[in-house]
């Protein structure tokens, strides 16, 4: 929402605050539950190397990926203290409330598709199959939008940076996961769960955008 700048500054903690408690805070915790669940050693396998990485940064960032994620709020001078009693608009937790459901009451199947691929994914998957699709942009550090229209120091953007660099691993680890070890009944409890995730995310992200004073959502994409 705020790729364009039109987020007032004075309003941009509110979209800060709902992402970091609706899945940033806790993203190694929903990949654990996956984990747990899950009986198949090679999946578990994937799914620890993204745990380690998210949890402590051993494999990239140096430090913990939420922890990270403050990076955003310090630099742009944000009170930290509200990051630690988020309460969660409506919207965005009952998106919350369908991830929990699909990582710790549903079959693993759905909980890996909620994290590595709905959660961790983005709208140019399809370039990892078919080369004539667009890759993802990659973006210098002037051009990140908080950079470019809310002034954040280029050196809070480590987070940006370790993403970069585990991108590729991670997207093609999730789809491993999906397409090799997922069996084909389990396809269409799959997809309903995803389906209902993008229902309830676009939700809660038109509803961040009307509370941060946008009349509609800018950029609907993840």
């Amino acid at each position: 929402m705020f790729q364009n700048g039109q987020v007032p500054h004075d309003k941009l903690h509110l979209h800060l605050e709902q992402e970091y408690a609706t899945v940033i805070r806790d993203f190694p915790v929903l990949l654990g539950r996956v984990y747990i669940q899950c009986p198949k050693p090679e999946v578990r396998a994937e799914l620890a190397e993204n745990i380690y990485e998210e949890e402590t940064g051993g494999l990239v960032a140096g430090a913990p990926h939420p922890v990270l994620f403050l990076d955003f709020p310090r630099g742009l001078g944000m009170d930290l203290g509200r990051f630690e009693e988020i309460v969660l608009l409506p919207a965005a937790a009952r998106y919350r409330a369908h991830i929990d459901q699909g990582t710790l009451h549903s079959d693993w199947e759905i909980g890996a598709a909620l994290t590595t691929l709905f959660i961790e994914g983005n709208r140019f998957e399809r370039a990892l199959f078919d080369k004539k699709v667009p890759a993802r942009p990659v973006l210098s550090a002037e051009e990140h939008p908080l950079v470019k229209h809310y002034g954040l120091p280029q050196d809070c953007l480590r987070l940006t940076q370790a993403h970069g660099e585990v991108e590729g691993e991670h997207r093609q680890a999730a789809w491993r996961i999906l397409l090799d070890h997922i069996d084909s009944s389990c396809y269409h409890r799959v997809l309903g769960a995803m389906d209902e995730a993008l229902e309830q995310w676009l939700a809660y992200r038109q509803e961040v955008a009307q509370a941060c004073g946008l009349e509609k959502q800018v950029d609907p994409s993840p």
